[in-house]
Formats: C-alpha cells, sequence, structure tokens
C-alpha cells in the first residue's frame, strides 16, 4: 500500500544525492529552494490551471511552464540546473517509500494500492499511474482516500447487519492538511458501498495556518518592525510555529503564548493567542466546511435517524470548530475510533492484500463498490455533421462498471468524452476516442457498431471495446433425404479414395507415409468438397427447394485513444532516468557510509589508546598512532572532503592495520583465561573416570583398558601444553602480541573432548534376558489351578466353554518378572 500526505511529501536535492521523507523535510529551511513540497495537489494539472497560480503562492520553489502547458521544476542537483516534472517528482516519492517498505519487510515490493484523494481527475490518475511505473511498482488499484478510510473501519466490524438486513450508513469526514472530504457509506457483513462522495479540494488545515499566519505576521510588523510576508524562510518558519500553537489550542481553550528565537533581523518575537480568537479568524473556512457537509446529506439521500455514526479522520477535523459544525449538521457527536493518521494507509493495506495473489484473504474478503464523483458526458458528431451528447456515467455512479451503446455508421468516427459542468479542471475534455475499421454493407448501408465503455478500477474512463455486427445471406437446402443421400455418398467416395491411396503407399518408409498421407488427406478434402458441390447441382436439376438463412458474425474493431497521459517513448525515457538517480544515490550512499566509517574510526580510537588500550600498545607506538589518527581527521575535513568509496576504504584499512592488534590484545588477554578453565575442566572430568576405573568401580568396569591408557595420555599431554603456555601469558608483557589465541585454546579442547569422550561416556551394555520358569501341569505352588486347566477364565466369558483343553491353540510363551 502506498498513502500520499500533503505536505509530509517532501524531496530535496543536494549536490550530489536526493533527499526524501522525514528527512527532506527537516533540512527544509536551510534547503528551501530545492526542496519540493505540496507537489500532490500540481500533478496532472497544467501550468495555466487557476488551483495551480494559487498554489504557487505557497510554494518556496521555482515552478514554470513547458513547452507542453505542463508544469516544470527547477531545482540544483549533481551541481547544475535541473528540471523535473511532477510525475518525476512523485516517482522519487515512490521510489523512497518502496523500499522503505523493502527494508521493513526483508521482501521486494512490487504490488501496490496507491491511495489518492475522490476528486482527483482523469489526468491525474494517469500521473499517478505513471509515477508509479517510474518507480517499478505494479498498481493494483487507485483507491479513493475515501474508500480506504470506510475498507479500514469495516473490515473487521463483527456485528454489521447481514446483507438481507437494512445497512449500517455512516458518515465519514477526512479534513487534512489542504482538502476535505466526506463521504456517506453502506455497510452490510462483506460489503461496502460507497453512496455518495463530496469534497472542498480547497479547504484543508493549513488555510487555518495561513490566517494565523498573517495575524502575528501583522502583529510583528506593527511590535518589532519586522515584515515576515517579504522573507520566505520567516513567513515558512512563522508558519510551521502556528500549526503547532492551533494543535495546542484545539486541547486547550485559555490563552497560549508562542515564542521564536532569532526570528528576522536576529529578533526574538513573541506573541498569544485564545482559541474563540482562531475561531474568529477562521469564519470563512469554517462556513465551507458546513457547506460540504450539508451537500453530503442532502445528496446522500438519507434522513438522520438513518445514520449510525459520524467517524472523523485527518489532523485537521480534531479542531473544536470543525467538531461543533459536524455535531450541528449531522446531530451526532462525531466518533474519532479511527487513527488519523494511518486510516488510509490501512484501507490500502488491506485492499492490496485482497487484491495481491501473494496473500490468502478470504476470511476478510469484502465486496467494495464504489462511486465516481464527477458526470461524464460523451460527445460526437452524427453523418450529418450535427454534434450529439448523453450523460454516460452520472456523478456517483457505481464504479467500476461498463456500458454498451450502439452507432449505427459505416465509417470510422470518432467520440469526446468530458466532465460535465461543474468540471473538475478548466479543461473538461478526458480524452477522444477513434473507431477505426468500419466499412459499409454490400448494400452501401449503415453497420451496427457497439461501443463499450468503462470506468475502471482505477477510476479512469476508456472505450475498453468496439465491434461490428456482420449480417450475410447463406442458401440451405430444404430437402432433408436428398442432403442425407448426397452426404451418404460423398463419404463413400472418401472411404474409397482414402483406401486406394493407402494401398498404394504401404512399400514406403515411416517419413515418407506421414508425408504422403498428410498430401492425400488434404487432397481428399478437396475431392469431399467437389463431390459436395456436384451432389449440390444434382439435387438444384432434380428440383430440390432451397431456404435462406441470416447469419451475424461479430468483429473486432480498432480503437485509438488520446488520453492526457504520457507517450511511451517518454515513459520509458523517465523510467530509466529514475533508475539512473537511484543507482546513482546508492553509490552516494555508500561513499558517504565509507567516508562516516573513517571517522567513526578516527573518533573511537582516538580516545580508547589513551583509555582502555593504554597497557595494551607502548608509548612511542601510541604517539604515532596517535598522529595517525590527528592528521586522518585534518584529511577528512580537507582535501579528503569529497573523496571516492575506495579512496575511504583504503584509509580505513591503513588505520586498522595499526589499531586492530591493539585491540586483539586486550580481547585475547580477557579470553584466554576462561578459555583454558574450560579446557582444565575438561580434563579434569577424564581424569575422574580414569581415576574411578583404576579404583575398581562397577560403573566403568565395561571400560577397556587399553583406551583408558590412551585418556591418561592425552590428559597428560593436555596438561602439559596447558603449563608451558600458562606460563608464556604470565611473561608476555600486555603490549605485546601473546604466542597464543583463545581460538588454539578452543581448538586443543575440543581435539581432546573428540579423542576421549566416546571413551569415557561409553555407555555400559545392557544385561541379557533371563529364561521364563517352567509351567507346571497341575497347580503351582499356592495349590491353584494353572491356566492351562479346566479352570474357567473370568476374562474369557465370551470363549466357547465346550471346547475342550487339546482343541485349543498353543499359547505363545509369557516372559515372567
Amino acid at each position: 500500500m502506498i498513502t500520499v500526505p500533503n505536505f509530509r511529501s517532501c524531496v530535496a536535492f543536494g549536490e550530489k544525492t536526493r533527499i526524501l521523507g522525514v528527512a527532506a523535510k527537516n533540512q527544509m529551511l536551510t534547503n528551501m529552494k530545492n526542496t519540493c513540497v505540496n507537489f500532490k495537489r500540481l500533478i496532472g494539472k497544467t501550468y495555466r490551471d487557476s488551483r495551480v497560480q494559487d498554489e504557487l503562492k505557497l510554494l518556496p520553489y521555482k515552478v514554470f511552464e513547458e513547452k507542453d502547458g505542463s508544469i516544470g521544476i527547477s531545482v540544483r542537483y549533481l551541481n547544475e540546473e535541473h528540471i523535473f516534472s511532477v510525475t518525476q517528482i512523485t516517482a522519487m516519492l515512490f521510489t523512497k517509500l518502496k523500499h522503505t517498505a523493502e527494508a521493513a519487510l526483508g521482501i521486494k515490493v512490487a504490488d501496490v494500492v496507491i491511495g489518492v484523494p475522490c476528486f482527483m481527475d482523469d489526468a491525474g490518475r494517469h500521473a499517478m499511474l505513471e509515477a508509479a511505473t517510474c518507480a517499478g511498482l505494479n498498481v493494483l488499484r487507485l483507491m479513493n482516500e475515501t474508500t480506504a478510510v470506510a475498507l479500514a473501519y469495516g473490515i473487521y466490524k463483527q456485528d454489521l447487519p447481514s446483507p438481507e438486513e437494512k445497512p449500517r450508513n455512516v458518515i465519514f469526514v477526512d479534513c487534512g492538511h489542504a482538502n476535505l472530504q466526506v463521504s456517506a457509506v453502506a455497510f452490510n457483513r462483506g460489503k461496502l458501498k460507497m453512496l455518495m462522495t463530496t469534497s472542498d479540494e480547497h479547504m484543508g488545515g493549513r488555510d487555518f495556518d495561513v490566517l494565523l499566519g498573517r495575524h502575528f505576521a501583522n502583529e510583528f510588523k506593527s511590535k518589532y518592525k519586522i515584515d515576515a510576508l517579504s522573507n520566505q524562510r520567516a513567513w515558512h518558519r512563522l508558519l510551521s510555529d502556528v500549526e503547532k500553537l492551533k494543535k495546542q489550542m484545539s486541547a486547550n481553550s485559555t490563552e497560549l503564548p508562542m515564542n521564536i528565537e532569532c526570528f528576522m533581523d536576529d529578533k526574538d518575537v513573541s506573541g498569544k493567542m485564545k482559541r474563540t480568537v482562531m475561531e474568529e479568524l477562521s469564519t470563512a473556512p469554517l462556513r465551507r466546511v458546513e457547506k460540504t457537509l450539508t451537500q453530503c446529506l442532502s445528496e446522500c439521500g438519507l434522513k438522520l435517524e438513518d445514520i449510525y455514526s459520524v467517524e472523523i479522520v485527518g489532523g485537521s477535523s480534531r479542531i473544536p470548530a470543525i467538531k461543533q459544525i459536524i455535531e450541528k449538521v449531522f446531530k451526532k457527536i462525531p466518533s474519532t475510533t479511527l487513527n488519523a493518521d494511518e486510516a488510509v494507509a490501512r484501507g490500502c493495506a488491506l485492499q492490496c492484500a485482497i487484491l495481491s495473489p501473494a496473500f490468502k484473504v478470504s476470511s476478510v474478503n469484502c465486496l467494495i463498490t464504489d462511486v465516481q464523483p464527477y458526470s461524464i458526458n460523451l460527445l460526437w458528431s452524427d453523418e450529418s455533421g450535427h454534434e450529439a451528447d448523453m450523460e454516460v456515467f452520472p456523478r456517483n455512479h457505481q464504479i467500476p462498471f461498463s456500458k454498451i451503446l450502439t452507432f449505427y455508421r459505416k465509417e470510422p468516427f470518432s467520440l469526446q468524452a468530458q466532465y460535465a459542468r461543474p468540471s473538475p479542471s478548466p479543461d473538461p475534455v478526458i480524452g477522444h476516442f477513434t473507431i477505426e475499421d468500419i466499412t459499409p454493407t454490400a448494400d452501401g448501408e449503415n453497420q451496427k457498431v457497439k461501443v463499450k465503455v468503462r470506468v475502471n478500477i482505477h477510476g479512469l474512463f476508456t472505450v475498453s471495446s468496439a465491434t461490428l455486427t456482420e449480417k450475410r445471406e447463406v442458401i440451405e437446402e430444404d430437402n432433408p433425404s436428398a442432403a442425407m443421400e448426397t452426404d451418404e455418398k460423398v463419404l463413400c467416395k472418401l472411404t474409397i479414395f482414402l483406401f486406394h491411396k493407402s494401398n498404394e503407399n504401404d512399400q514406403q518408409e515411416m517419413s515418407d507415409k506421414e508425408n504422403v498421407n498428410e498430401k492425400d488427406s488434404t487432397n481428399a478434402e478437396q475431392k469431399m468438397e467437389t463431390d459436395k458441390t456436384e451432389a449440390k447441382d444434382s439435387a438444384k436439376a432434380e428440383g430440390g427447394e432451397k431456404k435462406v438463412k441470416r447469419v451475424s458474425k461479430t468483429i473486432d474493431l480498432g480503437v485509438t485513444a488520446r488520453v492526457r497521459s504520457l507517450p511511451q517513448s517518454e515513459l520509458n525515457s523517465l523510467i530509466e532516468f529514475e533508475s539512473q538517480m537511484v543507482q546513482n544515490d546508492k553509490l552516494e550512499n555508500d561513499r558517504i557510509n565509507a567516508k562516516n566509517a573513517v571517522e567513526e574510526y578516527v573518533y573511537d580510537m582516538r580516545g580508547r589508546i589513551h583509555d582502555e588500550l593504554e597497557k595494551y600498545i607502548n608509548d612511542s607506538d601510541r604517539e604515532k598512532y596517535s598522529s595517525l589518527l590527528n592528521d586522518t581527521e585534518n584529511w577528512l575535513y580537507e582535501d579528503g572532503e569529497d573523496c571516492s568509496k575506495q579512496v575511504y576504504i583504503d584509509k580505513l584499512a591503513e588505520l586498522k592495520q595499526y589499531g586492530e592488534p591493539v585491540k586483539v590484545r586486550k580481547r585475547e588477554r580477557e579470553e584466554l583465561p576462561s578459555a583454558f578453565e574450560l579446557l582444565m575442566l575438561s580434563v579434569q572430568i577424564a581424569s575422574k573416570v580414569v581415576e574411578n576405573f583404576k579404583a575398581g568401580d562397577e560403573k566403568f568396569n565395561h571400560l577397556d583398558g587399553a583406551e583408558i591408557e590412551k585418556v591418561e595420555k592425552a590428559i597428560s599431554d593436555r596438561q602439559r601444553w596447558v603449563d608451558q603456555n600458562m606460563g608464556a601469558l604470565s611473561v608476555t608483557p600486555t603490549d605485546k602480541d601473546l604466542p597464543i589465541t583463545a581460538q588454539q585454546v578452543r581448538s586443543e579442547k575440543a581435539t581432546f573432548e573428540a579423542l576421549v569422550n566416546p571413551i569415557i561416556n561409553k555407555p555400559k551394555p545392557k544385561p541379557k534376558a533371563e529364561d521364563p520358569p517352567p509351567q507346571e501341569d497341575s497347580q503351582n505352588k499356592d495349590g491353584n489351578p494353572t491356566s492351562n486347566g479346566p479352570c474357567k477364565d473370568n476374562s474369557n466369558e465370551n470363549n466357547d466353554t465346550n471346547t475342550t483343553e487339546s482343541e485349543r491353540k498353543p499359547e505363545e510363551p509369557m516372559d515372567v518378572d
């Protein structure tokens, strides 16, 4: 799943690499002109769009018009000016999200569901799909955010009514950073149906931030004689601080302070605000919220008593004034059971699991019915040149959905799809679709053409297919007996013909037979057709009656579409360029990591050689090594600031050549005593077994004396080896390498145990089983009859009492304890 938040979607450009996500947002104030934010609101739009012109007033980076009217973003990347499209910037964000997901999951990510605003038009959805393709993602669905929220709410609800019962109707209000989306949804068990959606693309939490920012900017202008609106860095810093103040006022009704240090011209500023003052300043955006909610209630066809609850998501939905408006319109206290930040992402993830073949989610499968937020009309010209149109998909029509339209044409024609007024964009045209390969009938009349139009799972309008129905007349015999006789004659001639050809080829090779049989079959078919024709002619000569039958044939027609999307060649170029930038980022990250490794090693070793490693290096070597570390640090910030990855790897290897032996000495001094202790423990265990064997302990009587001698020799050898090396350990100075390592001691222990353990741990053989005592014929020692006597055993009540002893089968011998 991928959901694209507005302000948090940041892509920044540096001298050598791209900075994506949270890291880009954190350095926005210091790299403002090269940090792209809010680009989601530009995707799929043209530069001259009024919505784009309003948005440009809030953007800190350079945006200009391309030759084709699209939007170009100018940034400095790799020490030169680069121009990127909004689609490319979005693809960069998708690449970052993809890598983040792969790092968290430990697998490659391919299938995704992308959440988009419900008001996004066809051009924006095409651009989203192209951006995902550039990032190497397979989009299973472009899912409206309103639908994703509803899915996240209803997928785990266990108390939903059954499909036969009246549905549970829920209103969802999503007021985010830059837009407001409201939807009405009907829930049944295993079924989600969107009733309608409405939105305000230009109303969100940032509108409150701008109003508060302008209020404080005017206050600072009169109080501190500074104009924050004239300085982009100061303005964006003020917006960030008033956003924090707005969140605090949502939880407190008292007057709250705001302090900013070194705000502008080295001046510290401060101000205060109360929630009631903010609400007075925000009258206009609050009125727009109420208008959108009222429109939803009037268009969804629900009465207030039919609404089960009102769920709010999105950060700005928590503003107390917006909650009061929701309660005023719907007469219900809004519920906050959904996570404001995760609702859309969770719904997209669930939809991706349902659609992806990599998961089995039958237990949470759900039938989802979405709606088309805009009315779509289809325009065309008839044969006389007059224009005609019709509404194909009304507003809030169910999607995905297909319709078949019938036209009567004798030559190719075009259809134009466009949004009805009010249109989501200044240019309402969705695309032009040309139906090709149409020719008139044999009589020069119109052909019947069926055109299938569809709004698919991504919310895109398409002409999915077009077919032509061609009718023709076929002559059919009306005399069944004559037709039967003719067929019998043909079959007889065909049989004789094949038999004759088979006899002629009996003496040929198998391969030749196959070739001849294939050829003869073809000749036979031709002969049969000839005979059928002769039979029909004879039947006609005999006066057989004929009748005409009409046969319909469906022919697929070509459809050429011209929509607002990139040509395949240009899309391929963007994919290749994105791959190059990904590879460049990887190389640069590896270079930076190698540089950081050198710097980290310098700081680590410079402190340790004068502390915990001090006694493991002599004074002269310490001075030389300390000087080398200082020289490396100076080199890092001068000539080594911009070197290749291999240079840093070589520099780190040089430092480790002197530093690692010191660390090894410390490690060996700490590990050797315990290694020797474990070895001696194994020797002591073996010695104890040998002593017990010699003492005549019954537990070890089964051991072989010759093998015990081998154990004694191994014990003696290991004790001698330990004594020699332990002595070397005590006489070797701490700043010198030891003649033996802990790994060698562990190897000696493993070798010793492999030799002696099979001997000293040899299991004792099991005792032989004793023979069973002979059974008595008459009575046992207690005077009771034996089991072979005439007495009847109570456990054999079902046996035949008339069976004699000689007739019974002899019992198997029993083991007696």
